[in-house]
């Protein structure tokens, strides 16, 4: 590979291309999508990753947890971002309920997002607890994104969104879960919500990416919520949350000059008509 190379020449991103960016220093840039034509412009941009995240059952349905959503749902929003994409890698949440305690269970789960979605990967939430279905969804080929700290499909066991991983215990075990993760054979893991100098260690301990939501700058990538980073949302504030845009703002101005111009029979004007 030569120095003049550059990963933003890649034609298609994959789980191979991802550890190449770790080992030459190149950081990890992801976000979320969950249509069509939001995945269309991210991928104009030349995003590394699309997660079809299961936070499309807080931003497009309007839920209060992640966890209402379901297999179908999630299968309709990957193959949505599916059509619109060639370079970037496509990883889809395993939604709530469809991997959990039965790895049979998510084999089947993972094959259906695969096959019905055209999807690159999947994404799975869990440590030591989630491993056997790990393995058995690998056995299948199909590439497995970890997940840890900060879990939201376990907000009723954990009660709250606060910081994760901020005793020594926990702590410990977060990174005995990540290498035992990156050992099953995991590409990647997202770390959420967790000290910045524990993913730190993270990203220097195991040998896969690690990217981070809340998790430091130290770490081999970033993930955002599209709709929260562009200020689609504004009920979620959390200090890892950087707003690049007020689209809110935006829209909800143009949309009030639409309807002046309607009701004051300015729009539609002669030239836009027949």
């Amino acid at each position: 590979m030569s120095s003049s190379f550059s990963f933003r020449n890649v034609q298609k991103v994959t789980t191979h291309v991802l550890q190449e960016m770790k080992l030459k220093g190149e950081k990890i840039a992801m976000l979320t999508a969950y249509d069509y034509s939001f995945a269309r412009i991210l991928e104009n941009t030349g995003i590394d990753v699309i997660l079809v995240g299961d936070s499309a059952s807080n931003v497009m349905a309007g839920y209060t947890s992640t966890l209402p959503i379901t297999l179908n749902e999630m299968i309709y929003h990957a193959s949505s971002v599916v059509r619109a994409v060639k370079r970037a890698l496509v990883v889809v949440d395993l939604p709530f309920g469809t991997y959990q305690g039965n790895s049979k269970e998510a084999l089947v789960s993972a094959i259906r997002i695969m096959k019905e979605s055209g999807a690159d990967a999947v994404k799975m939430e869990g440590g030591r607890e989630v491993v056997e279905s790990v393995d058995r969804i690998l056995t299948a080929g199909i590439p497995v994104m970890g997940h840890l700290g900060l879990t939201p499909q376990s907000i009723h066991k954990f009660g709250t969104y606060v910081v994760r991983a901020t005793t020594d215990e926990e702590a410990g075990k977060l990174l005995e879960d990540a290498h035992l993760l990156a050992k099953s054979g995991c590409f990647a893991i997202v770390l959420e919500k967790i000290p910045a100098k524990l993913g730190e260690q993270v990203a220097r301990a195991v040998k896969i990416p690690i990217i981070g939501i809340g998790a430091g700058k130290n770490v081999d990538g970033q993930v955002l919520v599209l709709h929260d980073m562009l200020g689609i949302t504004q009920e979620f504030s959390p200090r890892f949350l950087r707003r690049y845009h007020n689209l809110s703002e935006e829209v909800t101005g143009a949309i009030n000059t639409y309807i002046h111009d309607v009701k004051s029979l300015d729009f539609p004007n002669e030239r836009e008509q027949y």
